[in-house]
């Protein structure tokens, strides 16, 4: 070359060249990481571990192992085991357990390295699986395994060529997401989340196809560390224009990503604070893997990226943005009830790969095997072993119901139905009713409690929440109409609308613990009418039309007006509720504070003793079921029992609510009381099968009718009550007017009609406060001021009387004609 040395000294000294080490060495700039020691290990690794390492490495770290069968067991070999089944089912991704690579000898160094720089290791790893997959392949096919002889196997083994495969490393700890730091960037970390929106899927480029606009000579550039590096100038010698290299998109090639929004989950944030969120960036199979209100544990590179000022401008911002390039996602639910399994896809939730994934909502993963399934078979099969003997206990309900919420004191019937709703009914789907497969119909119980401040109605709440799955907590006055439904956003790294779920759409399969419900505006609340019956959210806002599914039991808890129960005037003149709304809940309890001097006295020893030590005197002392115990029980009976009705409890059924219709017979009048409408029968049927659940048994019995039987009617003794007769009126719920009421109002009308007809043939009116005075003085009852309202406001509607002044000078006058 024409150019002149360096005039510098050489200060380095030459290296000796060295008989066993090649000339050039491979390694990852910046460090002392060596490729193709790396790659080499990693082959070793696949090759030569065995289950007998993982048991060894758990044992001394103090963890229980199980007992190996046959000597021969702990000599598997894992990963060829793996191998094979990948081939097997067409399966590209493989799940590699990072503690694993720590129990084998020869590879604790390849873990440190891959947890340091996965950016370059995981690419070595993937080249290495492909190779030994090619390997294992030629091996079984020279040894005639089954689907591998002749044609067979050389076609198996083109298509193993043609194919990409992936590591999908897991198993670090997981750290908080507001502990990931600037020193963190470019490792691989684990948190933990809930998924909060997830946006539709986006082509990323992966190889670019550039054409000379000059001589139309073309180049493929495959993209390095997120940067595809566009030509300068035509790489063609005869040609080099330079800036004449255009972007062809449709030679190029992309891949599938998503980017999912991940929020702290509740218990996790401190006090007092709002929580964090972190971008994630699926790519290919890992894309709609889950989906909003999921529980995540995503195993990841921590990656940063400046921000530029302006997009035209190559000025950079000195902040940067992070985000988190997923390699591995699991579905936890960790001390979380199980989900309702109805509300998830149909082949149940697939974690794309081969290799024990651990954890998860599944129960019965037939994909995991080794140390992983062996460990927690022998811990499952422990505890299922105890659930059922938990369940032919003969006071099982009483036990169950006890265990819920122990440090509140008696509230026996609401424990019970707070207990049947976490249980809750079997959802079903009638095939030959309806269009698209027939309607659904909830198998969710949805509940209400009502009463006077200080009944612990929001601890029940907070401690259903605790151990609710999915659940979401909101407050009456914290909540606004899009938090209940969904409101549009614009994402700000693809710009388009994307819609954020709000709380009943993040529960679904799960409990939604609404407080204060009293004080939440009507616009709110009107989103809860289709919540609660149909189970879905209907959306039409900014171009985006659609539903939403919100298949989740709602409990809730509201203050009369006045906050203090008033038991001489009805539900609806107590609760500020619309009648459509509270006909929604299977069950409504009042929780009052009784005039009682031996319950005060119980109540306050009960309290005292709970701020003495922490050993609360339930029901009489008894012993009751740990909360973690009581979450697995509910787990195990919503993912493995679906009773079904027999013919006996479809009878029984069919006899309570006839009872409770003839509730309503009077013989000494002609309009009948409704005392239970259809949606009473389909509580009782929800009921029934949640109290089968709790017993885990296959089908609903006579006994499990006759409790819900009882709690539905002793809810709606108290609901249902209307305290001017002492009867059931399921007329003072749906229509917010009992037939007591309703009688009343009749004759006030013609009392009104007969006086103004008797004042001059009504051309002078009679005063609105004489008028009053004057029907009070002739009745054996209390004409209140909001009946008589109602009545003069019904004859002005139908043009038989007028009202003319304001306020004290009002006068009631007939209109002529009429």
């Amino acid at each position: 070359m024409s150019i002149p040395a360096s005039s510098a000294p050489n200060l380095s000294a030459p290296a000796v060249p060295s008989d066993d080490e090649p000339d050039e060495i491979r390694a990852i700039w910046g460090t002392t990481v060596n490729l193709g020691e790396t790659m080499k290990t990693f082959r070793e690794f696949l090759r030569g571990f065995k289950i007998k390492y993982r048991i060894a490495h758990d044992r001394e770290r103090g963890l229980r192992t199980r007992v190996l069968s046959s000597p021969e067991e702990g000599e598997l070999l894992l990963y060829e085991g793996y191998l094979r089944r990948m081939r097997q089912t067409g399966e590209t991704n493989l799940n590699l357990d990072l503690v694993n690579l720590a129990a084998y000898p020869p590879s604790k160094k390849l873990q440190n390295q891959l947890v340091k720089y996965p950016q370059e290791v995981i690419p070595a790893m993937d080249q290495v699986l492909k190779d030994l997959m090619l390997e294992i392949a030629e091996e079984d096919q020279q040894a005639g395994a089954d689907g591998m002889r002749g044609e067979e196997g050389e076609e198996e083994i083109a298509e193993i060529m043609g194919k990409v495969y992936k590591i999908r490393p897991f198993g670090i700890p997981s750290v908080n997401m507001r502990d990931l730091n600037p020193s963190d960037t470019d490792k691989l970390v684990c948190i933990k989340g809930l998924v909060i929106r997830a946006t539709p899927v986006i082509p990323d480029m992966k190889v670019a196809f550039f054409r000379c606009l000059t001589c139309n000579h073309t180049v493929q550039v495959e993209i390095d560390r997120g940067k595809i590096d566009e030509p300068v100038r035509c790489p063609r010698d005869v040609c080099g224009s330079p800036g004449t290299m255009s972007l062809v998109h449709n030679r190029c090639e992309f891949a599938d990503r998503q980017i999912i929004r991940l929020q702290e989950t509740p218990d996790a944030v401190p006090d007092g604070q709002t929580p964090h969120t972190v971008s994630l960036s699926v790519y290919d199979k890992l894309v709609d893997v889950s989906k909003p209100g999921d529980r995540l544990i995503v195993t990841g590179i921590f990656r940063s990226v400046p921000v530029r000022v302006n997009p035209c401008q190559r000025m950079l911002k000195s902040l940067f943005r992070t985000f988190i390039d997923v390699v591995h996602i699991r579905l936890g639910s960790g001390d979380k009830l199980g989900l309702d399994r109805s509300t998830r896809p149909a082949g149940g939730d697939r974690i794309p790969g081969v290799g024990g994934v651990g954890g998860g909502i599944d129960m019965d993963d037939n994909e995991e095997h080794g140390t992983e399934r062996q460990r927690r078979t022998s811990k499952r099969e422990e505890l299922e072993a105890r659930l059922r003997e938990i369940s032919r206990r003969p006071d099982v309900y009483e036990f169950l119901a006890r265990s819920l919420a122990p440090s509140i004191y008696a509230m026996e019937d609401v424990k019970k139905g707070i207990l049947l709703q976490l249980f809750g009914g079997t959802n079903k789907s009638i095939a030959r009713g309806g269009g698209g497969g027939g309607p659904r119909y909830r198998g969710d119980i949805n509940v209400l409690l009502v009463g006077d401040p200080g009944t612990s109605k929001s601890q029940i709440l907070q401690y259903v929440h605790k151990i609710a799955p999915r659940g979401v907590y909101t407050s009456g006055k914290g909540s606004s109409a899009v938090s209940l439904t969904t409101y549009v956003t614009r994402d700000p790294d693809s710009k388009q609308l994307v819609l954020e779920s709000g709380a009943p759409v993040l529960s679904d399969g799960g409990v939604c613990c609404i407080d204060e419900f009293d004080k939440m505006s009507d616009a709110t609340r009107s989103v809860l009418h289709e919540v609660m019956e149909q189970q879905t959210v209907s959306i039409a806002k900014a171009g985006i039309i659609t539903t939403l599914n919100a298949r989740t039991s709602i409990l809730a808890a509201a203050n009369p007006i006045g906050s203090k129960y008033n038991p001489e005037e009805t539900i609806m003149r107590n609760i500020d509720l619309p009648p459509t709304l509270i006909s929604r809940f299977d069950l409504l309890y009042l929780v009052l504070d009784h005039v009682d001097e031996a319950l005060y006295r119980k109540l306050a020893q009960h309290l005292v003793a709970l701020y003495l030590e922490d050993a609360p005197e339930t029901g009489g002392g008894e012993d009751i079921l740990p909360l973690e115990e009581l979450s697995a029980y509910i787990t195990y009976a919503r993912s493995r029992m679906n009773p079904i009705i027999t013919e006996a409890a479809g009878d029984e059924l069919v006899r309570c609510y006839v009872t409770l219709r003839k509730a309503g017979d009077d013989p000494r009048s002609n309009e009948r009381r409704i005392t239970a409408t259809t949606r009473q029968l389909e509580s009782m049927i929800r009921l029934a099968e949640a109290h089968a659940h709790m017993r885990f048994a296959p089908q609903v019995e006579l006994a499990d009718v006759q409790e819900a039987f009882r709690l539905m009617r002793e809810a709606l003794n108290t609901s249902a009550h209307d305290p001017t007769t002492g009867e059931i009126d399921m007329g003072l719920l749906d229509t917010d007017i009992g037939r007591q009421q309703r009688k009343l109002r009749a004759d006030l009308r013609r009392a009104v009609l007969g006086m103004l007809d008797g004042a001059g043939g009504g051309t002078r009116g009679v005063r609105w406060a004489d008028a009053l005075a004057q029907l009070e003085a002739q009745s054996s009852v209390r004409v209140s001021t909001a009946d008589f309202q109602e009545v003069i406001r019904e004859l002005e509607q139908e043009g038989l009387v007028k009202v003319v002044g304001e306020r004290e000078q009002r006068m009631i006058k007939r209109v002529k004609g009429a």
